[in-house]
């Protein structure tokens, strides 16, 4: 009797047991296929807005119901000094939007792909899938050694914007394939009396009235073969020399030559309006720009008969591109980051890419997209010069912006020499990576 009685005991002590772990494993997440465990994932960006990524989302929710995703936009002014904030009081996001040059800066921030999830019995994502997939420009910003930091929307790199009507007026038939035609374009559009423009070939020069100056100065400085910094400090090394060639200065000199009321390409000054005004105005025949300052300036002119062209180059079968884009990264503060790499992979793949830049109207960032894209005409060229984009170390873009924008006015009012502004900007950035380095 007293074994009997034990035994039931037993028997109904496991059931119970058994019962219970039932109960926990369902709650975990440890049902079929997207069930489990409710999970939001919150998402915070800069310039999209939550339309972009409505379909992926929703799609992405029919797979993984027990997935919700919030995306929430921030102004760029005010992103990364919340984003900073909010992280540092471990309240932050689980997926972040990080500008390509931000790895450095905010890499103790991020929270590397996994290289294996529970359940899946492949890798993830290995370096190798990102640069079969991916352009080279995102690896070499977004991947360091075997830890993948971000993966790309997009990319986007400068390109030529020029009035239609302009240049049929001016008898141009085409747009100009590298600066040497740049030059002589702009020579036979601008209409100068002295240092007075009338009409400007082309917003370029200056600093505070020419939209993304430093970019385009960058540009430019990377065509010319200079060598932007160090490989292994990181150091900038603008003023070193090239083959004998000082291409820094020449690229600096270059630049500001159409600043310069002595130089037979002055088309442009610090009394001309801001650069994409003008342009819209009719005032100017060309800038250079990326792709979605297009919709700006349709929003601002619909009849404006403008179109874009690749971006000039020194030397066109070496094409140099400059990139600009955001990518989508995880926090490590997240409590979810498996589940929000997961979402990433989604969205970047070509499927959830299709979507995100038919809502954006972005250039891809996936090469088999590109194929998709290349022959859109507008976005078609963007997308190709993303296969030959390129950027550099960048401790702090911003900062490096503002010294940019002032070795050009230091040219250009002449308190400095080319040579001097160019030391002179080096020297700060120098220390500025120095200081950042050590605080990380």
């Amino acid at each position: 009797m007293f074994g009997n009685r034990l035994y039931l005991i037993l028997i109904g002590g496991i059931t119970v047991l058994v019962l219970i772990l039932f109960i926990l494993v369902l709650s975990s997440g440890g049902g079929a296929p997207g069930s489990g465990q409710r999970i939001s994932l919150t998402f915070w960006g800069v310039f999209d807005t939550k339309n972009n990524f409505e379909k992926v989302i929703a799609d992405y929710r029919t797979l993984y119901p027990n997935i919700s995703v919030t995306y929430r936009q921030f102004s760029f002014d005010d992103y990364e000094r919340e984003l900073v904030n909010a992280l540092a009081a471990g309240a932050g996001p689980d997926i972040i939007m990080v500008h390509n040059t931000w790895i450095p800066k905010h890499q103790d921030k991020l929270k590397p792909a996994p290289e294996m999830i529970p359940g899946e019995e492949n890798k993830f994502f290995t370096v190798n899938d990102y640069q079969n997939q991916f352009v080279e420009v995102a690896q070499k910003d977004l991947v360091k050694g075997k830890d993948i930091y971000a993966f790309p929307l997009y990319v986007d790199t400068l390109a030529l914007f020029y009035n239609k009507d302009l240049f049929n007026n001016a008898g141009l038939t085409r747009p100009p394939e590298t600066w040497e035609e740049f030059n002589q374009y702009v020579e036979v559009l601008a209409e100068t009396e002295g240092s007075t423009i009338s009409k400007a070939g082309a917003a370029l020069g200056t600093a505070k009235n020419v939209n993304r100056a430093s970019d385009i100065l960058m540009a430019m400085m990377i065509q010319s073969g200079v060598k932007m910094n160090d490989d292994q400090t990181k150091r900038p090394s603008f003023t070193k020399s090239v083959d004998g060639e000082r291409v820094g200065e020449r690229s600096l000199e270059y630049y500001t030559s159409f600043a310069n009321p002595k130089s037979k390409a002055y088309t442009w000054n610090d009394s001309q309006e801001y650069s994409i005004d003008a342009f819209v105005q009719g005032k100017v025949a060309m800038m250079l720009n990326y792709s979605h300052q297009i919709g700006l300036v349709r929003s601002k002119a619909s009849r404006l008969n403008f179109t874009v062209s690749s971006m000039p180059q020194a030397n066109p079968e070496d094409a140099r591109n400059y990139a600009n884009y955001w990518a989508a990264s995880v926090s490590n503060k997240s409590q979810n980051y498996i589940e929000a790499w997961k979402f990433l992979r989604y969205l970047t793949s070509k499927n959830g890419a299709i979507d995100y830049l038919n809502s954006s109207s972005r250039p891809s960032a996936r090469r088999d997209v590109i194929d998709l894209q290349k022959n859109d005409p507008f976005y078609g060229l963007f997308a190709l010069q993303a296969l030959t984009a390129r950027s550099w170390y960048q401790i702090d873009n911003e900062a490096i912006e503002d010294i940019f924008e002032e070795m050009i006015d230091d040219v250009n009012s002449g308190r400095f020499s080319v040579r001097d502004a160019l030391r002179n900007a080096e020297n700060e950035i120098n220390l500025l990576t120095s200081s950042r380095q050590s605080e990380i």
